[in-house]
Protein backbone atom coordinates (compact mmCIF):
# COMPACT_ATOMS: atom_id res chain seq x y z
CA UNK A 1 0.00 0.00 0.00
CA UNK A 2 1.40 3.25 -0.81
CA UNK A 3 2.53 6.26 1.33
CA UNK A 4 -0.16 8.41 -0.30
CA UNK A 5 -3.06 6.05 0.22
CA UNK A 6 -2.25 5.60 3.14
CA UNK A 7 -2.49 9.13 4.16
CA UNK A 8 -5.94 8.85 2.42
CA UNK A 9 -7.56 6.26 4.05
CA UNK A 10 -6.07 7.21 7.74
CA UNK A 11 -7.49 10.78 7.30
CA UNK A 12 -10.92 9.41 5.79
CA UNK A 13 -10.89 6.93 8.80
CA UNK A 14 -10.63 9.64 11.40
CA UNK A 15 -12.68 12.26 9.72
CA UNK A 16 -15.34 9.75 10.36
CA UNK A 17 -14.74 8.87 13.69
CA UNK A 18 -15.30 12.64 14.35
CA UNK A 19 -18.17 13.12 11.80
CA UNK A 20 -20.11 10.79 14.37
CA UNK A 21 -19.35 13.09 17.51
CA UNK A 22 -20.99 15.86 14.97
CA UNK A 23 -23.69 14.53 13.62
CA UNK A 24 -24.76 12.56 16.93
CA UNK A 25 -24.65 16.13 18.89
CA UNK A 26 -26.42 17.78 16.15
CA UNK A 27 -29.29 14.72 15.30
CA UNK A 28 -29.93 14.76 19.49
CA UNK A 29 -29.97 18.66 19.73
CA UNK A 30 -31.29 19.93 16.27
CA UNK A 31 -33.87 17.21 15.83
CA UNK A 32 -36.67 15.63 17.14
CA UNK A 33 -35.20 11.86 17.30
CA UNK A 34 -34.01 10.29 20.88
CA UNK A 35 -31.20 8.60 21.88
CA UNK A 36 -32.82 5.37 21.83
CA UNK A 37 -34.01 5.80 18.20
CA UNK A 38 -30.66 7.24 17.15
CA UNK A 39 -28.94 4.57 18.56
CA UNK A 40 -30.93 2.13 16.85
CA UNK A 41 -30.22 3.28 13.88
CA UNK A 42 -27.45 3.73 13.50
CA UNK A 43 -26.45 0.23 14.48
CA UNK A 44 -29.30 -1.10 11.88
CA UNK A 45 -27.89 1.25 9.30
CA UNK A 46 -23.79 0.33 10.07
CA UNK A 47 -24.71 -3.47 10.11
CA UNK A 48 -26.73 -2.85 6.62
CA UNK A 49 -23.74 -1.14 4.95
CA UNK A 50 -21.63 -3.71 6.30
CA UNK A 51 -23.41 -6.66 5.04
CA UNK A 52 -23.33 -4.95 1.75
CA UNK A 53 -19.47 -4.05 1.65
CA UNK A 54 -19.12 -8.10 2.96
CA UNK A 55 -21.39 -8.95 -0.24
CA UNK A 56 -18.95 -6.31 -2.67
CA UNK A 57 -16.01 -8.29 -1.91
CA UNK A 58 -17.35 -11.90 -1.68
CA UNK A 59 -19.35 -13.98 -4.48
CA UNK A 60 -23.36 -14.31 -2.97
CA UNK A 61 -22.49 -18.19 -2.46
CA UNK A 62 -19.55 -17.01 -0.59
CA UNK A 63 -21.45 -14.62 1.26
CA UNK A 64 -24.10 -17.61 2.15
CA UNK A 65 -21.14 -20.00 3.13
CA UNK A 66 -19.66 -17.28 5.56
CA UNK A 67 -20.87 -18.05 8.69
CA UNK A 68 -21.23 -15.01 11.04
CA UNK A 69 -18.07 -13.55 12.54
CA UNK A 70 -17.79 -11.86 15.91
CA UNK A 71 -19.33 -12.73 19.91
CA UNK A 72 -22.54 -11.75 21.58
CA UNK A 73 -19.89 -10.56 24.42
CA UNK A 74 -18.61 -8.44 21.60
CA UNK A 75 -21.79 -7.44 20.95
CA UNK A 76 -22.79 -6.37 23.84
CA UNK A 77 -19.53 -4.18 24.46
CA UNK A 78 -20.62 -2.33 21.01
CA UNK A 79 -23.79 -1.70 21.58
CA UNK A 80 -22.98 -0.16 25.35
CA UNK A 81 -20.77 1.88 23.64
CA UNK A 82 -23.59 3.10 21.28
CA UNK A 83 -25.96 3.75 23.55
CA UNK A 84 -23.51 5.44 26.08
CA UNK A 85 -22.38 7.41 23.98
CA UNK A 86 -25.69 9.10 22.47
CA UNK A 87 -27.78 9.21 25.94
CA UNK A 88 -24.25 11.00 27.16
CA UNK A 89 -24.31 13.64 23.73
CA UNK A 90 -28.09 15.20 24.60
CA UNK A 91 -25.57 17.04 27.65
CA UNK A 92 -21.74 16.92 26.46
CA UNK A 93 -20.88 19.23 23.61
CA UNK A 94 -19.40 17.56 20.46
CA UNK A 95 -15.70 18.59 21.70
CA UNK A 96 -15.64 17.20 25.27
CA UNK A 97 -17.43 14.23 24.39
CA UNK A 98 -14.84 13.12 21.90
CA UNK A 99 -12.19 13.63 24.43
CA UNK A 100 -13.60 11.87 27.25
CA UNK A 101 -14.52 9.16 24.83
CA UNK A 102 -11.38 8.64 23.24
CA UNK A 103 -9.19 9.42 26.61
CA UNK A 104 -11.70 6.81 28.57
CA UNK A 105 -10.65 3.97 25.65
CA UNK A 106 -7.01 4.96 25.65
CA UNK A 107 -6.99 4.93 29.20
CA UNK A 108 -8.90 1.35 29.38
CA UNK A 109 -6.63 -0.62 27.27
CA UNK A 110 -3.50 0.92 29.40
CA UNK A 111 -5.30 -0.38 32.42
CA UNK A 112 -5.80 -3.63 30.69
CA UNK A 113 -2.05 -3.71 30.13
CA UNK A 114 -1.36 -2.85 33.51
CA UNK A 115 -3.44 -5.50 35.26
CA UNK A 116 -1.73 -8.05 32.91
CA UNK A 117 1.58 -7.44 33.97
CA UNK A 118 2.85 -4.49 31.82
CA UNK A 119 6.00 -2.92 33.12
CA UNK A 120 6.18 0.60 33.21
CA UNK A 121 8.96 3.06 32.81
CA UNK A 122 9.36 6.44 34.03
CA UNK A 123 8.17 8.25 31.32
CA UNK A 124 5.36 5.68 31.01
CA UNK A 125 4.09 7.27 34.17
CA UNK A 126 4.37 10.46 34.02
CA UNK A 127 2.30 9.92 30.91
CA UNK A 128 -0.12 8.43 32.79
CA UNK A 129 0.00 10.24 35.66
CA UNK A 130 -0.77 13.32 33.07
CA UNK A 131 -3.78 12.15 31.46
CA UNK A 132 -5.55 11.13 35.21
CA UNK A 133 -4.75 14.91 36.01
CA UNK A 134 -6.20 16.18 33.03
CA UNK A 135 -9.37 14.09 33.25
CA UNK A 136 -9.45 15.46 37.04
CA UNK A 137 -9.00 19.19 35.78
CA UNK A 138 -11.97 17.97 33.21
CA UNK A 139 -14.17 17.16 35.81
CA UNK A 140 -13.94 19.44 39.08
CA UNK A 141 -16.69 20.91 40.04
CA UNK A 142 -17.20 24.94 38.11
CA UNK A 143 -18.97 26.92 35.37
CA UNK A 144 -17.58 25.19 32.67
CA UNK A 145 -17.21 21.71 34.18
CA UNK A 146 -19.15 19.07 31.89
CA UNK A 147 -23.19 17.98 33.35
CA UNK A 148 -21.67 14.63 35.88
CA UNK A 149 -24.32 11.97 33.79
CA UNK A 150 -22.98 12.77 30.35
CA UNK A 151 -19.58 12.50 31.58
CA UNK A 152 -20.51 9.46 33.53
CA UNK A 153 -22.02 8.08 30.24
CA UNK A 154 -19.36 9.01 28.00
CA UNK A 155 -17.10 7.71 29.86
CA UNK A 156 -18.70 4.25 30.15
CA UNK A 157 -19.04 4.40 26.63
CA UNK A 158 -15.26 4.77 26.13
CA UNK A 159 -15.05 1.89 28.55
CA UNK A 160 -16.88 -0.05 26.63
CA UNK A 161 -14.81 0.62 22.98
CA UNK A 162 -11.80 -0.13 24.65
CA UNK A 163 -13.23 -3.63 26.23
CA UNK A 164 -14.53 -3.90 22.32
CA UNK A 165 -11.07 -3.21 21.03
CA UNK A 166 -9.00 -5.36 23.01
CA UNK A 167 -11.71 -8.33 22.35
CA UNK A 168 -11.01 -7.73 18.63
CA UNK A 169 -7.35 -7.52 18.52
CA UNK A 170 -6.00 -10.11 15.87
CA UNK A 171 -9.12 -11.13 14.09
CA UNK A 172 -7.89 -13.02 10.85
CA UNK A 173 -11.38 -10.81 8.73
CA UNK A 174 -12.12 -7.83 10.29
CA UNK A 175 -14.72 -6.96 8.44
CA UNK A 176 -16.70 -10.20 9.18
CA UNK A 177 -16.68 -10.30 12.86
CA UNK A 178 -17.34 -6.26 12.21
CA UNK A 179 -20.22 -7.08 10.48
CA UNK A 180 -21.17 -10.28 12.92
CA UNK A 181 -20.47 -7.89 16.02
CA UNK A 182 -23.31 -5.38 14.23
CA UNK A 183 -25.60 -7.84 13.34
CA UNK A 184 -25.42 -9.92 17.05
CA UNK A 185 -26.12 -5.97 18.43
CA UNK A 186 -29.18 -5.45 16.63
CA UNK A 187 -31.39 -7.62 19.74
CA UNK A 188 -29.46 -5.05 22.88
CA UNK A 189 -31.00 -1.77 20.45
CA UNK A 190 -34.39 -3.38 20.15
CA UNK A 191 -34.43 -4.03 23.73
CA UNK A 192 -33.53 -0.83 24.64
CA UNK A 193 -35.77 0.99 21.97
CA UNK A 194 -38.62 -1.28 23.78
CA UNK A 195 -37.64 -0.15 27.25
CA UNK A 196 -37.82 3.71 25.58
CA UNK A 197 -41.11 3.19 23.82
CA UNK A 198 -42.75 5.76 26.06
CA UNK A 199 -40.06 8.52 24.66
CA UNK A 200 -39.41 7.42 21.19
CA UNK A 201 -39.75 10.40 18.87
CA UNK A 202 -38.45 9.93 15.11
CA UNK A 203 -38.23 12.26 12.61
CA UNK A 204 -36.65 12.64 8.80
CA UNK A 205 -34.17 14.77 9.59
CA UNK A 206 -33.14 12.53 12.96
CA UNK A 207 -33.73 9.44 11.11
CA UNK A 208 -31.24 11.00 8.17
CA UNK A 209 -28.22 11.42 10.97
CA UNK A 210 -28.65 8.54 12.65
CA UNK A 211 -28.37 6.47 8.79
CA UNK A 212 -25.33 8.91 7.81
CA UNK A 213 -23.76 8.06 11.18
CA UNK A 214 -24.34 3.99 10.91
CA UNK A 215 -23.65 3.42 7.60
CA UNK A 216 -20.75 6.05 6.51
CA UNK A 217 -19.04 7.12 9.99
CA UNK A 218 -19.76 3.84 11.40
CA UNK A 219 -19.83 0.70 9.10
CA UNK A 220 -17.53 2.47 6.42
CA UNK A 221 -15.29 4.05 8.49
CA UNK A 222 -14.22 0.91 10.58
CA UNK A 223 -13.81 -0.71 7.32
CA UNK A 224 -11.41 1.48 6.06
CA UNK A 225 -9.94 2.06 9.73
CA UNK A 226 -9.37 -1.76 9.54
CA UNK A 227 -8.13 -1.92 5.60
CA UNK A 228 -5.15 0.43 6.64
CA UNK A 229 -4.55 -1.06 10.42
CA UNK A 230 -1.69 -3.88 8.76
CA UNK A 231 0.27 -0.80 7.48
CA UNK A 232 0.28 0.57 10.58
CA UNK A 233 2.19 -0.30 14.01
CA UNK A 234 0.50 -0.54 17.33
CA UNK A 235 1.84 2.79 18.57
CA UNK A 236 1.17 4.46 15.42
CA UNK A 237 -2.25 3.39 15.33
CA UNK A 238 -2.91 4.48 18.96
CA UNK A 239 -1.31 7.73 18.02
CA UNK A 240 -3.27 8.37 15.02
CA UNK A 241 -6.52 8.05 16.84
CA UNK A 242 -5.66 11.03 19.27
CA UNK A 243 -5.90 13.29 16.19
CA UNK A 244 -10.25 12.47 16.33
CA UNK A 245 -11.14 14.91 19.55
CA UNK A 246 -9.02 17.73 17.99
CA UNK A 247 -10.59 17.28 14.84
CA UNK A 248 -13.95 16.94 16.39
CA UNK A 249 -13.46 20.26 18.32
CA UNK A 250 -12.58 21.60 15.32
CA UNK A 251 -15.84 20.89 13.71
CA UNK A 252 -18.12 21.56 16.33
CA UNK A 253 -16.50 24.93 16.15
CA UNK A 254 -16.81 25.61 12.76
CA UNK A 255 -20.22 24.00 12.05
CA UNK A 256 -22.45 23.88 15.11
CA UNK A 257 -20.62 27.09 16.94
CA UNK A 258 -19.38 25.62 19.92
CA UNK A 259 -16.77 27.51 22.03
CA UNK A 260 -13.86 26.19 23.31
CA UNK A 261 -12.89 26.62 26.99
CA UNK A 262 -9.73 27.38 29.38
CA UNK A 263 -10.16 24.12 30.59
CA UNK A 264 -11.17 21.88 28.06
CA UNK A 265 -8.05 22.99 26.31
CA UNK A 266 -6.24 22.32 29.50
CA UNK A 267 -7.52 19.28 30.07
CA UNK A 268 -7.05 18.01 26.56
CA UNK A 269 -3.33 19.19 26.38
CA UNK A 270 -2.77 16.56 29.43
CA UNK A 271 -4.92 13.61 28.24
CA UNK A 272 -3.74 13.58 25.16
CA UNK A 273 -0.25 14.61 25.82
CA UNK A 274 -0.09 12.02 28.72
CA UNK A 275 -1.15 9.52 26.20
CA UNK A 276 0.83 9.93 23.45
CA UNK A 277 3.88 10.16 25.62
CA UNK A 278 3.20 6.85 27.25
CA UNK A 279 2.35 5.20 23.71
CA UNK A 280 5.28 6.85 22.10
CA UNK A 281 8.04 5.42 25.44
CA UNK A 282 6.51 2.33 25.23
CA UNK A 283 8.86 -0.08 23.13
CA UNK A 284 11.71 1.65 25.17
CA UNK A 285 10.34 -0.12 28.38
CA UNK A 286 8.55 -3.29 26.76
Amino acid sequence: MSTIRIFVLISLAMIAFAGNSLLCRVALTETAIDAASFTTIRLVSGAMALLVLLSLTNSAKQVARVKLGGNSLSALALFAYAAGFSFAYIELSAATGALLLFGSVQLTMIGYGLVKGERLGAIQMVGVVLAIVGMVVLFLPGLSAPPFWGTALMCASGIAWGIYSLRGRGVNDATRETTGNFVRSLPFALILSLLWWGHTNVDMEGAGLAIASGALASGIGYAIWYAVLPALSAASAAIIQLSVPPLAAIGAVFFLDEPISLRLGLASLAILGGIALFILSRKRYA
